[in-house]
């Protein structure tokens, strides 16, 4: 029986994405590869955005494919201009109006997005996730990045050191990764 273990989106390969909330910060970190299917096309693509909406800031890492990504984030930021401050209710409706239009059902992405004090991943199935332990992580590379961040965590490591140590793991381990990072961080 085969299966694709490594991949925690349907076939996406090329990226991981991290967020990590540890005291009063939150860092968004994501590696720059982009693959297709065994050979890099880019090292050093930006995956992690700042987003700005209603004069409040928030950062989004995407996973998937990058036009897809791009569609969710405008539609991100225009339910945030709605609902100013509420980063959860506009990731809700966001992820409402992508379960049922019949364009965006077709878009193959998942997010991380953080206002610096919600830690939220958003996906197409209509999930609006708040991870458990502080930390997130998508993508191809996203379980290792995971189980590495989380064994940081009791450590003094400081919130971008968790991300950044957790990815650098995560290089390591998946050939879609590579220790080309974007890293923004955000405070409540």
């Amino acid at each position: 029986m085969h299966s694709d273990t490594h991949n925690s989106g349907p076939g996406w390969h090329g990226t991981t994405i991290i967020g990590v909330r540890k005291g009063d910060q939150v860092v968004i970190a994501g590696d720059g590869q982009v693959s297709l299917g065994d050979t890099v096309i880019k090292a050093s693509a930006r995956k992690v955005r700042r987003i700005s909406a209603a004069g409040k800031d928030a950062v989004a890492g995407f996973a998937g494919s990058t036009a897809d990504a791009f569609t969710l984030l405008e539609r991100l930021e225009a339910k945030l201009e709605a609902t100013p401050g509420q980063l959860a209710r506009a990731c809700v409706d966001l992820a409402k109006d992508w379960r049922t239009d019949k364009y965006l059902q077709k878009l193959e992405a998942m997010l991380i997005v953080s206002d610096g004090r919600d830690l939220l991943i958003v996906t197409g199935a209509g999930d609006v996730l708040d991870p458990e332990h502080d930390v997130a992580a998508i993508g191809s590379g996203g379980n290792y990045a995971l189980a590495a961040a989380r064994g940081l965590m009791d450590s003094d490591l400081d919130a971008e050191t968790v991300a950044r140590r957790a990815m650098a793991i995560a290089a390591d381990i998946c050939v879609y990764t590579n220790g080309n990072l974007t890293v923004e961080t955000i405070t409540a």
